[in-house]
């Protein structure tokens, strides 16, 4: 068989990027195909009959107070997530390619508790906020401290803080790749131009990492708009109800009150929702990197 023929590429295209591609579909197309068609019916999770009920679901969604509520809180949540992760990682990145002693050490230690899963990362700190710093707020008060989950903008900050903590080890090796990609030639050019370190950072080093902004930021967003472990484990929505973010919303819809067909449409909301905010901010910051 010739190697330009269409039947030999397409047998190698089969042979190495069929199995990915079986895959990719299984758990992601189709999935994804069946869900869009449950928006559509009354299905409780449970008989065989999938009654049709047309735009049914997505008026209800759309009527659901609770959920773009929980919308709501999930665009507050995320703003702040993303501005926290991002600053924090690009310093710790910064730090780490500096040349301080140990780098590679600190390195893999920011980046440690990307590792750890969301549930057992939100035990971990709910044991923090509920017994560790209530005991040492207690004792430096003398007298009873109430826990940050027990309050509604606590849970909040506490959603954020541990979500800052968990994903800018993460976020911070790409921002490592970026400041390894920026050539010292370009740097020492600056310096020589009578520019200070703070200037050379503004001017040189970070609009060259614009890629490497794009990227983090971009994840920064998809990851936060989804959060659901470290929601459950941490605070379950509590209290009343106002930790609750839309990844939970739309399980507990679905799983727990057996509304699939709502649940999913409100899936589906929270999709176009986050892809709409994904592209556009990718579409602006690959503006910047043209313009830069």
């Amino acid at each position: 068989m010739e190697r330009n023929t269409m039947a030999y590429k397409s047998k190698q295209f089969l042979m190495f990027a069929g199995p990915a591609l079986i895959l990719f579909c299984m758990v992601i197309i189709i999935p994804f195909i069946y869900g869009l068609f449950l928006t559509f019916t009354s299905w409780d999770g449970v008989s065989a009959d999938k009654p049709f009920v047309g735009m049914a679901n997505y008026v209800s969604a759309f009527k659901d107070a609770y959920f773009w509520s929980a919308i709501g809180r999930t665009i507050i949540y995320s703003a702040f997530a993303v501005v926290f992760v991002n600053i924090v990682a690009f310093f710790l990145a910064y730090l780490v390619t500096s040349g301080v002693r140990g780098q590679n050490f600190f390195r893999a230690g920011f980046f440690i508790p990307n590792l750890i899963g969301g549930i057992v990362l939100g035990y971990v700190w709910k044991f923090v906020f509920n017994r560790a710093f209530v005991a040492i707020g207690s004792a430096i008060a003398g007298g009873t401290v109430p826990s940050l989950l027990a309050s509604t903008g606590g849970a909040m900050f506490c959603l954020i803080l541990v979500s800052v903590w968990q994903y800018a080890g993460y976020m911070m090796l790409i921002y490592v790749a970026g400041f390894m990609s920026v050539s010292d030639s370009l740097k020492e050019a600056a310096m020589i131009d009578g520019c200070t370190p703070g200037q050379a950072m503004r001017n040189v080093t970070i609009p060259l990492m614009r890629t490497s902004f794009t990227t983090c930021i971009f994840l920064s967003i998809t990851r936060c708009f989804v959060v659901y472990d470290v929601n459950l484990s941490l605070t379950k929505g509590e209290p009343f109800f106002s930790s609750v973010l839309a990844a939970m919303h739309v399980y507990n819809k679905a799983f727990t009150y057996k509304d699939y067909g709502t649940g999913q449409a409100e899936a589906l909301i929270l999709f176009v929702i986050c892809a709409v905010i994904g592209i556009t901010q990718v579409y602006v910051s690959r503006k910047g990197e043209v313009e830069a």
